[in-house]
């Protein structure tokens, strides 16, 4: 499921006893859509014993800060990521990005309170963040997540869609980019389709034959998400440019 770098790094943080939560393209493995990374990425509770702590872990990895912003509190409490490198044995080249904040997504208590936990093959067990709020954190300006996102949310139907919770079929009217699944929830569950569509406008067409018309819509939901997350982003890319001035390089 994790390459052993990775799960050399996981197991090191662990042992820290940092409280993190697994995102990323390695999360994405663990929900059933595949992503190849050689990047451990994190978010990470912003106070200062998880700092404190985690920071022990780097020392153990061999862990160096890669690029601005440097690694302090006050970075990941505005939303920055910060990048390392690990040089230590078995984990060379390995990259660990972490973060504490994401746009549109809850404050990390609240994302802790939602992981999901599971125990590897040799009894190690990882903190994952649960799906919903990594769907939110998939919205990125970056191309390669949107595929991604259709996947991660494509498998979780495949693989509970035969007796689902109804808070799964509210979260697949909410979030699915598959027109045929879609289709196929709201058939299944009226109720919850007119719950949901004072919130997601497009699936009032789902009733319409052609198939242009939803895609359209979801070409234009993936539009807004991608505009609100470059804007969310300029001021933060601001203020590294500025770091990077300030620092010569």
């Amino acid at each position: 499921m994790i390459r052993n770098p990775i799960h050399r790094v996981l197991s090191t943080i662990r042992r820290r006893q940092v409280r993190c939560l697994l995102l990323g393209g390695q999360a994405c493995i663990v929900y059933g859509a595949a992503e190849f990374s050689r990047d451990t990425d994190l978010a990470v509770m912003p106070d200062q014993e998880t700092f404190d702590r985690f920071n022990a872990a780097l020392r153990d990895l061999k862990a160096e800060c890669v690029a601005v912003p440097p690694f302090r509190r006050k970075f990941l409490e505005r939303g920055h990521a910060i990048h390392f490198r690990c040089a230590g044995e078995d984990v060379q080249g390995m990259r660990i990005d972490i973060l504490s904040h994401m746009r549109g997504v809850d404050p990390f208590p609240a994302l802790w309170a939602r992981r999901h936990s599971l125990t590897l093959d040799d009894g190690e067990s990882i903190d994952v963040m649960a799906l919903p709020d990594l769907v939110q954190a998939k919205k990125t300006q970056r191309d390669k997540d949107w595929p991604m996102l259709r996947r991660l949310l494509e498998a979780d139907y495949f693989a509970y869609g035969q007796n689902p919770r109804r808070e799964s079929a509210l979260f697949w009217l909410r979030e699915l980019r598959t027109v045929s699944l879609l289709r196929e929830v709201a058939q299944r569950y009226p109720a919850e389709l007119r719950e949901t569509i004072a919130r997601r406008p497009l699936l009032s067409s789902l009733d319409q034959p052609d198939n242009s018309l939803i895609e359209k819509a979801l070409e234009q939901e993936a539009t807004a998400e991608r505009e609100a997350d470059r804007l969310y982003w300029l001021p933060l890319k601001k203020e590294l440019e500025q770091l990077r001035h300030s620092q010569g390089r």
